[in-house]
């Protein structure tokens, strides 16, 4: 017998509601937009217990006596159960929590937020918590891996991520719903659920469909799917045996299917249609309690025999009714055996009818798993083979016929073999450098080095405001959107709009010529039935669309057309600036997460020539494009999602040159930069930090932060790599002065000028400073030689002191160092700049190394016999004539004099180099 449907119970007003079971099964509990938690103990229980958590209640769960609940203040509340009381508070978000679960072992709970972020709590320790940032858009739903190691999550800019727990990192996501800018905008809640066990299979509401991916693998097992199903499936629950799956859908439908044979055990209509939006499973009896989008709550009971063999009598009836026609014209037996084969061929099954748009959207995308291992709908063996594959019947000719050629035929379902190699990676959308998503209801079209263009689009308005950096180029504009216009691009001559194509309308460009000589100001071009434009660009005198027929069209500045050529692949962006047009496409699949891009440089001047055919855009490691583009001054430029700024390096085969690393700038993992423009003098990258996301809000009016550049060198913490680092970075970002050179541009010569004595002062550095080292080095050994050759006692006399405090007390002067205590006042007078200790000292050892030897030798025999002539002095004095006195106060300037003049007349090549390299502007 089927289930057997309960009459429903009101339980809370109109709005979203949630439903649980406790531990044991012996109480329903819901939670409403009334904000208060009910405590049912069966479904004729006239006065269920009330427990009031907040103004409004999103979701609630319940495990070993600990309720949790989201509320409309923003937090993941605590309370006793059954008794009510207050427990504390788990967790804050900016926003509403739109979604709250426990784990297996109720320690901890994951709550999903309309800021972007998941969070996994400590139920007894709040302070311990895991912050996952990655969505773009508020979280949906989350459910727990039971075995705590893998969290999954859905969002409304349509992707479902699932998260390493342990180092909250996302193991693997895919792009399977429609996005929308709110959870009030989605289609679809999408309750997602983990068998409860095992945790090998998620289960996954997408459209009108249960996608089920395997633990680990993450590849898409199978799909489940009912043809009364007719529009998306909101919420999904397992059975605890993990052998039957529940869903409800929006038109009030509940569905269970045997996950094993992949047959619809049970299909419910909800009394009134409404949609369901809470479903769980009784922990051990056949129950299933939902709730309606209407406050109500209801029952299921008898769900599912262990045998299963009531429910699939029913259901195989209407498929043995959709296939009668196939074999109308075969006799009694073949029917009988090709009934057989479909009641036993689990893996035939019927494409399910009433296809909508959702299912579209998802034909569009080709999931991060790859495609489906089951080639379930089609059979692609001829008439023959497919006939002998049904009835399994042929004469004994026909059988030694087959087996010679068997080898021939096409392999059936279960012959195919698994392919476990690398697989396709989703093909990245086409999309417009500075803008933001398209679900976004107030959105950026275009942020660039010209102007901002936004877009509003919402039940009271639909509008554009085009709005410029420099007002001296033109006035702000605001226009009405009521062609839907979702691509656009500005220049210094235009601005640049595009829609999609309806089934009354074509798909149109629109272009608004501000800089027109006459009054033909605006023009619009419609595009060939079943041709959509994906993308635009501005360049100087002409624009550019790309279209879905993979043709590349441009137009002058004023509306005529002019080249179409087509594409190898599928548009990603494109980019203009002057005469130059860029083009990044797909050029081939990427595989295991990688992107498969190549690049189109065309001049489009009154030689038109092509500078870059194709050639592969190399982009880092499982990242994708985000940002393509033209410096200010010219030169291509694209940014990946791994925030690695690109430039072309022209005087390098059109290499592609690593200039910027955004990622080393930003605060947080889930922090990026956003980028607006780069300029290359003076050096800039000119982009808007985003906290938690890769997009800005448009209100408030982000500020944008100017980042610097820096080349990926090797040991730049060194002197050495430091100005290597600067030298090449100077030759790139000068470059486009050539190419301005060889294309008969202006460009001011100063300029240039400026940086040959740049790379010139760069290069003579790097040649002084190894230079200076080595000579100092040679110097201070010599000068160590000869000392000891000089003075062998105190070779002698020395061993490892404590300190080197010790030694400088313990060792006697040496003859440089009394020529430096006499001529300290000279330097410093000659130069006042010398301001540290070992400043000085290197100039003392230059001036030290220009008097002769005789007089270095006369210094040091000083310093030998210092001491011993100071000793005698302090213990008798003799009487000097004053000629003595005179002679030996008038040595010393006579050797200061010959040290000068040496000075002058002598300097070494290492101290010009040194004067060159380092002097100060």
């Amino acid at each position: 017998m089927p289930a057997t449907q309960m009459p429903m119970r009101y339980g809370h007003p109109e709005g979203h509601t949630d439903v649980c079971f406790d531990d044991f099964g012996s109480c329903i509990v819901t939670c409403g937009s009334d904000g208060d938690v009910r405590i049912w103990k069966d479904l004729n229980d006239d006065d269920p217990k009330s427990i009031n958590v907040g103004e409004r209640a999103y979701s609630c769960a319940l495990k070993k006596g600990k309720l949790v609940t989201s509320v409309s203040n923003n937090t993941i509340q605590v309370h006793t159960f059954p008794n009510g009381v207050p427990d504390g508070i788990l967790t804050r978000f900016t926003t509403n929590a739109n979604h709250v679960v426990f784990n297996r072992d109720g320690t901890k709970i994951a709550a999903g937020s309309g800021d972007f972020m998941v969070k996994v709590v400590d139920v007894m320790d709040s302070s311990q918590q895991k912050s996952f940032r990655g969505h773009d858009a508020p979280v949906l739903s989350v459910s727990f891996d039971p075995k705590d190691i893998f969290l999954a999550s859905a969002s409304c800019d349509g992707s479902v991520k699932v998260w390493q727990i342990s180092d909250q990192t996302c193991a693997i996501s895919w792009p399977l719903l429609q996005k929308c800018n709110d959870v009030v905008n989605a289609k679809s809640i999408c309750r997602l659920a983990w068998q409860p066990k095992s945790g090998k299979l998620l289960a996954i509401p997408v459209g009108n469909t249960i996608k089920l991916y395997r633990r680990e693998t993450w590849r898409n097992e199978l799909d489940l799917s009912d043809n009364f199903i007719t529009l998306p499936l909101n919420v999904v629950t397992w059975s605890p045996c993990e052998k039957y799956l529940a869903a409800g859908s929006l038109n009030g439908y509940i569905v269970v299917w045997n996950v094993e044979t992949r047959d619809c055990m049970e299909r419910v209509k909800h009394e009134k249609g409404y949609t369901i939006c809470g479903l769980a499973w009784h922990p051990t009896s056949r129950q299933i309690a939902y709730t309606d989008a209407e406050g109500n709550l209801g029952l299921l009971e008898n769900v599912c025999d262990t045998n299963g063999t009531k429910s699939n009598s029913k259901v195989s009836g209407m498929r043995n009714k959709v296939y009668t026609d196939l074999f109308d014209g075969d006799d009694d037996s073949d029917n009988d055996d090709s009934d057989d084969f479909l009641n036993k061929n689990t893996e035939f099954q019927l494409t399910p009818k009433g296809r909508t748009n959702y299912e579209d959207d998802e034909d569009d995308l080709m999931l991060a798993s790859g495609y489906s291992r089951h080639r379930n709908h089609i059979l692609e063996d001829d008439d023959n083979s497919t006939e002998i594959a049904l009835t399994g019947k042929h004469t004994h000719g026909e059988k030694e016929e087959k087996d010679e050629s068997i080898h021939a035929l096409p392999l059936t379902v279960s012959q195919r073999p698994n392919y476990d190699g690398p697989m396709p990676s989703p093909q990245q959308k086409p999309f417009q450098s500075g803008s933001t998503p398209l679900y976004l209801t107030h959105r950026f079209m275009v942020w660039n080095s010209i102007g901002i263009i936004r877009c509003y689009n919402d039940d009271q308005d639909s509008a554009i405001d085009v709005e410029f950096h420099d007002t001296s180029i033109h006035h702000a504009t605001h226009l009405s959107n009521t062609l839907n216009y979702t691509i656009a691009d500005l220049s210094h001559e235009a601005v640049l709009f595009a829609c999609e194509s309806t089934t009354e309308l074509a798909s149109k460009l629109h272009c608004l010529h501000f800089s027109s000589w006459d009054s033909s100001k605006e023009w619009t071009v419609d595009m060939p039935p079943n041709e959509d434009i994906v993308a635009i660009c501005l360049g100087q005198g002409w624009a550019a669309s790309a279209t879905s027929a993979l043709l590349l069209r441009i137009f002058s500045i004023g509306g005529v057309q002019k080249e179409v050529f087509s594409l190898p692949g599928p548009v990603v962006s494109m980019a203009g600036h002057g005469e130059q047009l860029l083009i990044a496409f797909h050029r081939g699949t990427g595989f295991d997460g990688d992107q498969c891009l190549g690049i189109h440089l065309l001049e489009l001047g009154k030689k038109k020539k092509q500078i870059l055919h194709g050639d592969p855009l190399p982009l880092t490691r499982k990242s994708y494009l985000t940002w393509v583009g033209f410096s200010a001054e010219g030169s291509p430029c694209y940014v990946d999602s791994e925030g690695i700024v690109r430039m072309l390096n022209r005087k390098l085969g059109n290499t592609w040159t690593p200039i910027c690393n955004t990622k080393e700038h930003c605060k947080g993992k889930s922090d990026h930069y956003w980028v607006v423009g780069i300029h290359e003098n003076p050096q800039q990258l000119r982009c808007i930090p985003c906290k938690g996301s890769r997009f800005p809000p448009t209100l408030p009016r982000p500020a944008v932060a100017i980042l610097s550049f820096q080349l990926p060198y090797c040991q730049l913490a060194t002197e050495k790599g430091q100005m290597e680092e600067q030298f090449w970075r100077s030759v790139i970002f000068h470059n486009h002065l050539d190419y301005l050179a060889e294309n008969s541009y202006e460009y001011e010569e100063s300029t240039k000028n400026q940086a040959i004595k740049e790379q010139q002062e760069l290069l003579m550095k790097m040649f002084a400073v190894p230079a200076t080292n080595f000579f100092q080095a040679c110097t201070s050994q010599t000068d160590k030689i000869v000392e000891e050759k000089e003075n062998p006692e105190n070779t002698l006399s020395e061993s490892p002191a404590p300190s080197a405090q010790n030694i400088e007390n313990e060792r006697p002067k040496t003859g440089f160092q009394m020529w430096l205590e006499e001529n300290r006042s000279d330097i410093l007078t000659d130069h006042p700049h010398l301001s540290q200790e070992p400043d000085i000292i290197k100039e003392g050892m230059n001036r030290f190394r220009m008097l002769s030897d005789e007089e270095r030798k006369a210094w040091t025999n000083k310093a030998k016999g210092g001491a011993t002539n100071e000793a005698e002095t302090k213990k008798r004095k003799h009487p000097s004539n004053d000629n003595t006195k005179q002679r030996e106060q008038e040595k010393p300037k006579e050797n200061l004099k010959l040290s000068k003049k040496r000075k002058h007349l002598d300097i070494s090549i290492n101290q010009k180099l040194l004067a060159f390299a380092f002097k100060k502007d």
